[in-house]
């Protein structure tokens, strides 16, 4: 039985978003779970969507240690062999997203916004260069500079990527999205070239303010907040408030 959620969390902006015509979306808190279970999850509410069934959705996640290789990626960013991965406890999965191979665990704010873009904006690069947009300005309320690599998808701090993405989309239906590390184990990025771009490192939020220990919950709800303000959408309700995500 899956524990998960829908989360209606009624705030003050909501009213000023409604009133410009923003559309409405749940969010979803899947909480720790397998990679592929994830997917599964994510795969019925990407078929709900393209229905008219659900509205748009905003989706977290927590993994394990795990690796996985999008439709670009390459075996030789893999540094490590499949036996060396079982010794580390870190599982390896080949997906549909697009991009390379990225490292995913414990300490990582994971997003994926399940978004109609035939209702936003049919553009691709325009969506992923929301998707940064939120991160940056994430980073920036607290207190990190970030920038893009034209070329290089994702958020850095100078030379270090400290915000990974990758998506997918069918008939403009979005999934997958966003990896942020926050309080991420750096090493076990070694395992990879991460995003297949080689002579460039990784970086947490932690590492860069210099701290032990970095809150998840108020980055959550801030990304959420700056999600909601560059995507014009506003947390909703629905009539099956507090079912399981299983009626997906």
């Amino acid at each position: 039985m899956i524990a998960s959620n829908f989360v209606f969390l009624p705030r003050p902006m909501d009213d000023y978003l409604q009133k410009t015509k923003a559309a409405k979306y749940l969010l979803v808190d899947l909480g720790s779970q397998n990679y592929q279970e994830s997917l599964n999850i994510q795969a019925k509410i990407v078929e709900e969507r393209k229905q008219n069934k659900v509205p748009d959705c905003l989706v977290f996640v927590e993994y394990g240690h795990t690796i996985t290789v999008g439709r670009s990626g390459k075996e030789d960013h893999l540094l490590d062999s499949k036996q060396d991965l079982d010794e580390k406890k870190i599982e390896l999965y080949h997906t549909d997203r697009g991009g390379d191979v990225t490292y995913h665990g414990p300490g990582q704010l994971i997003a994926y916004p399940i978004l109609d873009l035939k209702s936003l904006r049919r553009d691709i690069d325009w969506y992923l260069r929301t998707l940064e947009a939120c991160i940056m300005k994430t980073l920036e309320n607290f207190g990190i500079i970030s920038r893009t690599i034209p070329g290089a998808t994702g958020v850095w701090v100078e030379e270090e990527k400290i915000a990974a993405i990758g998506i997918r989309t069918s008939q403009w239906v979005t999934s997958h999205g966003i990896a942020l590390n926050i309080n991420t184990d750096l090493d076990y990025f070694n395992t990879i070239i991460p995003c297949g771009i080689r002579g460039k490192g990784v970086t947490s939020m932690a590492r860069v303010l210099k701290k032990t220990y970095v809150d998840p919950h108020p980055i959550k709800e801030n990304f959420c907040r700056n999600f909601e303000l560059l995507f014009e959408r506003f947390l909703g309700s629905d009539s099956r408030e507090g079912a399981s995500s299983l009626w997906i």
